[in-house]
């Protein structure tokens, strides 16, 4: 497959294009990127008057993967939602669960995912809501959180580098694109790789970045360029893939533990490094540059992957015109 080829497939993966679908809530509630909380953000991130942010995340998910993979949708209502959390440069404080199941026993599994998860992780599960009369099987589960300095969408430069930082000890599910790289893990590094993001905020090391959400490291790169205004060139020689997985499918890939970070290109060694220590694979991957557009580079060949200029992707920022 040629390199527009990737890109054209790509471009036209349900993963990918399952984050249009933000734009149809957002128009209604008449939400867009200059509203409270910054939509757009992996958190909504609320001013603190004594200082800091207080995050506030949430997550629902397709009922075909809770349906067919219970206990592993339980963990990850808990995971995904720290991920958040930590993208925001943030610690999480509590969980709420929001379950539907048409009874106790078909709940039991679920629930038992999102208990494991919470314990594992150190993060207390606080309350939430429970249907055990629905017709079929689904969850919600949400999470606060703190941070004193912000990792923000918004705020990716041109001239940053792109860093991808993704944990490769794991495997894939079946039937979805999730890697899983927590579930054989200890419970103290799980909290030490969460705690790293909230480390490199407040040590100035990096302000702009986003987790790594289910449309993959394009889908993602995508988003962060929507928000700050600016664009990408990914260079898919540069972005490290676990030994044995097709590049293409990591590109759309939902990793346990990934974060895209626009960087500073003198503190990014550093950035790298610090990622390197706890076992997790780093790397600059991308330029970050002032076209409203992520293109693919190959081998000397470029595509674009994605115009948002031409056609928004989360379409929050209305009030701002693309130059």
């Amino acid at each position: 497959m040629n390199l527009h080829a990737i890109a054209t497939a790509l471009a036209a993966h349900p993963s990918i294009r399952g984050k249009l679908d933000i734009a149809a809530s957002t128009a209604v509630l008449q939400l867009s990127a200059r509203a409270t909380g910054q939509p757009g953000d992996d958190a909504a991130a609320i001013k603190r008057p004594e200082g800091g942010w207080d995050l506030f995340a949430g997550e629902g998910f397709m009922p075909q993967f809770v349906q067919d993979d219970p206990w592993f949708a339980g963990w990850c209502g808990v995971m995904v939602n720290l991920s958040d959390i930590a993208a925001m440069g943030g610690r999480a404080v509590a969980l709420l669960d929001a379950i539907w199941a048409p009874d106790a026993a078909a709940a039991s599994a679920v629930l038992t995912g999102i208990r494991d998860a919470a314990a594992a992780y150190g993060v207390p599960i606080v309350g939430g809501h429970t249907n055990l009369r629905s017709p079929e099987l689904n969850l919600s589960v949400s999470v606060t959180g703190r941070a004193t300095r912000l990792i923000s969408s918004f705020v990716a430069e041109p001239g940053d580098v792109l860093i991808a930082a993704v944990d490769h000890r794991g495997h894939y599910r079946p039937r979805f694109d999730n890697w899983c790289a927590a579930l054989d893990a200890p419970h103290a590094r799980l909290r030490g790789d969460y705690e790293l993001l909230p480390e490199l905020a407040e040590s100035g090391l990096v302000d702009a970045g986003k987790d790594i959400s289910q449309g993959g490291i394009v889908g993602t790169a995508l988003m962060l360029a929507e928000c700050s205004r600016c664009g990408f060139d990914l260079d898919l020689s540069a972005i490290p893939v676990p030994p044995g997985v097709d590049l293409v499918r990591w590109l759309r890939s939902f990793p346990s533990f990934g974060f895209l970070l626009s960087v500073r290109p003198e503190r990014a060694a550093k950035v790298c490094a610090l990622f390197a220590q706890r076992g997790i694979s780093a790397a600059v991957c991308g330029a970050v540059t002032s076209r409203p557009k992520v293109d693919l580079i190959l081998g000397g060949a470029r595509a674009t992957f994605w115009d948002y200029a031409a056609v928004p992707y989360l379409s929050l920022s209305k009030e701002i015109t693309y130059a």
